[in-house]
């Protein structure tokens, strides 16, 4: 297998409990399930949206809170209540018309290792599960839900060279 480039990158495929939230289920006493999730990985998801990259969520739950957020956050690609997310990868692969190699994929427990194992640049949270370490070819400093994404990001964004753009773009706001 190649080295893993993040250059590369043109998708990132991100799992949602345990990556973009902390893994933890919240239901109030009518059963409704609630997700905390950090603003700083969603201000991550535009930087990496605005430098031309695209963004897919595939999830094993399904729920409000996931469409939610994805709509707040211009995610075009949202695929929740996946039983088999290998089989979503490649289909969104041949939709976007990239090979798994320009590929990213953020998970943390082991229905991620489909994808981890066969797109270009495998990443863990610093909380997942042993196996899903040992296929990621970085593993993150931050947890999931807290910081995670915005370190991915972050470090595709520097590999292109589009990193100080992305900063530029806020501090040159009024």
């Amino acid at each position: 297998m190649p080295t893993p480039d993040p250059a590369q990158v043109s998708l990132l495929c991100l799992d949602v409990d345990g990556v973009m939230t902390d893994g933890s289920v919240l239901l109030d006493d009518n059963g409704t399930e609630t997700k905390r999730f950090f603003v700083r990985d969603g201000t991550a998801i535009r930087m990496w949206q605005r430098a031309g990259g695209e963004v897919a969520i595939i999830t094993g739950r399904r729920g409000a809170a996931v469409q939610k957020r994805a709509t707040e956050l211009g995610i075009r690609h949202i695929h929740d209540g996946v039983s088999r997310k290998g089989e979503v990868f490649e289909e969104l692969l041949k939709q976007l018309k990239i090979d798994a190699s320009q590929a990213a994929m953020v998970g943390d427990d082991l229905p991620d290792l489909p994808i981890l194992n066969r797109c270009g640049y495998p990443v863990a949270v610093r909380d997942a599960a042993p196996e899903v370490i040992e296929a990621a070819c970085l593993v993150t400093t931050a947890p999931g839900g807290r910081g995670a994404v915005r370190e991915v990001v972050e470090r595709l964004l520097k590999a292109r060279g589009a990193w100080e753009a992305s900063v530029k773009f806020y501090a040159e706001q009024t």
